[in-house]
Order: structure tokens, then sequence, then C-alpha cells
């Protein structure tokens, strides 16, 4: 159902790329995927309400759009069966219908539909589109089917079921050692404060010190093939309140599907709690949980093709650098393709035109609180990458990570 809106987007966007020695940085708008983010909580093992507190604090990845809806904590039994309680939840709860509604600004009592959201992240001419709707023309009905395959249909659900892990035997014994100090400093300077004091870091330790989390994430994609997006066009889509629309699509919320992509696990092991002020202990629950979320989405990323990040070249002056980092699980190893929009009978293509490296000790420390810990490389504002081959590089051009 590929038809006439790349040839008006890509456009642009060929020809911005094309002025490409013009001037320097150039920030490319591209189509990115979209996320809607959720967590699995058990209520009943510790820490869930600080796990909770601090999951709705993360942002979505700053390389895909936020796509949440009014849901982003889901509880279940701790005895339950993962897969399938979120599976139940999705159904039950008609998600992919949702994720569709929200899309098209869908007013859930008329069924009034706009394009704002797809025109906000499209790469098109948004006036364009508004003409040819507003005449209903068959150009404009084309030009939304475009729009969904190039967005819609990369739309993700990720799933986050996030355990403690308990080390109360590693932080008795660490809060123990800190009230031996405080005792110690005690006798020697005869100031009862110093015993107060290590209690007090004593108890703190026990409680958060080494805070661990096990995180499993599940990744779904919205299924938006051209069945899908035809019966939506014909039966529900409508620009003007229409009740009867409106009734068609509640009735049928069920046709709207998730596929399962697939699941990775964190053990957060890797986890430093330098830079953290121990007046703050929340924050090593917060960093924890979004340091293994990060890696696991890295993790998903590197699996699964369709849910590859793009990332736009901004400078080539001493270096090729791209506002990618160790939070997309970036290492000197790592390999990305440099991609060139083709326009192909109004179609956008991507063409490889070189495949290029991270430099050594030039990789940015992107991941949360890294500047906080002082961890090398947290200041580099991008990732500083060689080519391997291919012809030339220029800022405006698109990578994707290939191993």
């Amino acid at each position: 159902m590929k038809k006439l809106l790349l040839a008006i987007l890509s456009l642009g966007c060929i020809l911005s790329v094309s002025a490409k020695k013009l001037e320097q940085p150039v920030e490319t708008k591209y189509n990115r995927s979209s996320i809607y983010s959720i967590l699995v909580c058990h209520k009943e093992q510790k820490f869930a309400s600080e796990i909770e507190s601090q999951f709705l604090d993360i942002p979505t990845p700053d390389k895909y759009d936020d796509h949440d809806l009014s849901v982003k904590v889901v509880s279940v039994d701790k005895k339950g069966t993962y897969g399938e309680d979120i599976d139940a939840f999705i159904e039950n709860n008609n998600i992919a219908s949702r994720m569709v509604a929200r899309w098209f600004d869908r007013d859930i009592l008329t069924g009034q539909c706009d394009m704002e959201l797809i025109k906000a992240r499209g790469v098109y001419n948004a006036s364009e589109l508004d003409k040819e709707l507003a005449a209903r023309s068959a150009r404009g009905i084309a030009m939304l089917q475009d729009a969904g395959e190039q967005l819609i249909g990369n739309t993700f659900l990720i799933v986050n079921e996030i355990n403690y892990v308990d080390k109360a035997k590693k932080g008795q014994a660490f809060g123990i050692g800190l009230r031996i100090i405080g005792a110690l400093a005690t006798a020697v300077t005869n100031d009862n404060s110093y015993m107060a004091l290590g209690e007090v870091a004593g108890s703190m330790a026990e409680t958060y010190k080494g805070f661990k989390v096990k995180i499993t994430t599940r990744l779904y994609q919205l299924v938006w093939d051209e069945e899908t997006a035809a019966d939506f066009y014909t039966n529900y889509w409508t620009s003007t309140p229409d009740k009867a629309r409106a009734a068609a699509f509640d009735a049928n919320r069920s046709k709207f599907k998730l596929k399962y992509i697939g699941d990775v696990e964190s053990n957060g092991n890797a986890t430093s709690f330098l830079g953290i002020n121990e007046d703050a202990p929340e924050m090593m629950v917060r960093k924890a949980c979004q340091r293994a979320i990060d890696e696991n989405v890295a993790d998903l990323q590197k699996k699964y093709d369709q849910f590859r990040i793009k990332a736009p070249i901004t400078e080539v002056d001493g270096g090729i650098k791209v506002q990618v980092g160790m939070k997309e699980g970036i290492t000197p190893d790592s390999e990305f393709e440099v991609l060139e929009p083709q326009d192909e009978n109004g179609v956008i293509t991507y063409k490889r035109v070189a495949v290029i490296k991270p430099v050594d000790k030039k990789i940015w420390d992107n991941r949360y609180m890294a500047v906080e810990e002082g961890a090398y490389g947290a200041d580099f504002e991008a990732t500083t990458f060689k080519k391997v081959s291919g012809g030339d590089i220029y800022p405006g051009l698109l990578v994707r990570q290939i191993n």
C-alpha cells in the first residue's frame, strides 16, 4: 500500500541532505519508532512502591517517540505466570486498539479522528495532506495509508517485569561495619554524635546498599498491515463526529492486535551507585531500574531488526559524530551502516553508502547518572566513529547498528 506519501515527504528530506556542505551540524527529521512502556509490579515484594514510583519517572528512550497510554503499571500475583498474565492484560483491555486510537487522537464519544500526531511525527508536507483530506480525495487516503505504514506499523509495547533481588545479608554486614566505625569514632573523640551518625548510616545501608533488580523485558509490535489499515480507514476513520463509526470501532476493538516479538533479561550486575548522596537513597532504586531497562532495550535493538533505531550523523569534522552511546549498548566492536534516503517511485527507501565503527576511548557514556558518578566519556555529548568502508559521509545521513 505504498503510494504517494514519501514522494511528498522525502523530497524535503533528500533536498536537505543534498545541501550537506552548506552548513553543519544538520538537524535531520526522520521517522522514528514509537513506544508504550509499562511496568509489571508485584505489590507483595519488598520495595514495590519505590520501584513503581521511580519507574514512572523514567523517560521514553530518546531515540523513540512516546506513545504511552494512561495505564503505566500493571499489578500481578508474584506466583502468577508473567507471559500469560501480560497477554491477558493486552487482550482484555484492548491495548492494540487504544494504541491505534492514540495515533489519530480519536474522540471516544464521537469517533472523530485527526492527523495532528502523525503530522508531528512524520516527515512530510502537512499542509498538502490537510488539503487532500479535506477534499476526501483518493490521494488523501493514499497519503494516510502511507503515513500509517511508515509510522503506525513501527509502534511497540515494552513490558518490564522488575523483581527486587534481596541482598539483605550483604547489606546487614555493611551496616554493622558502619556502626562499628561510628562507635570507634565516639570512643576516640568522646563525641556521641558519631555513634548516632553511624547508626543512621548503618540502617540506611542495610536497606538500600547494593540495591539490585532483575528485569525481564517483553517486546510487542502493533499489527498494522494492509488489511488492518484498510479496515480502519474504510469503517472507522472519520474527520467529523460520527456516532455510527464510533460505535463500530468500539464493537470491533478486538480486531486490532499486538504480536509478541521476544524478550530479554538483565540482572543489573554492573550498576554502580557512585554519585548518589546518602540522603537520597531512593535514587539507588531509580538508577538500578533505569540502567537495567536501558540495557534490555539495547539488547532488543540488537536482536530484532524491526526495533533497531536510526540516528542522524551530526558532524564529520574531527570525526564522524552520532548522539548514541553506552546506553544503546555501543562498544568498540559495534558496527553501523550509514544510510542515505532514496526516493523510488514515491516510496522512501534507504541505501547503504558506508560502514562505520566507534573509535575506541571515544564512546559517549550517556547512561543514566553517568555524569554524577564521574564516568569516563560522560561529557562527550556524542560518540566518535571512523569509516570502515564505503563512500562519502556527511551530516544528515542516518546510521543503524548492524552488530
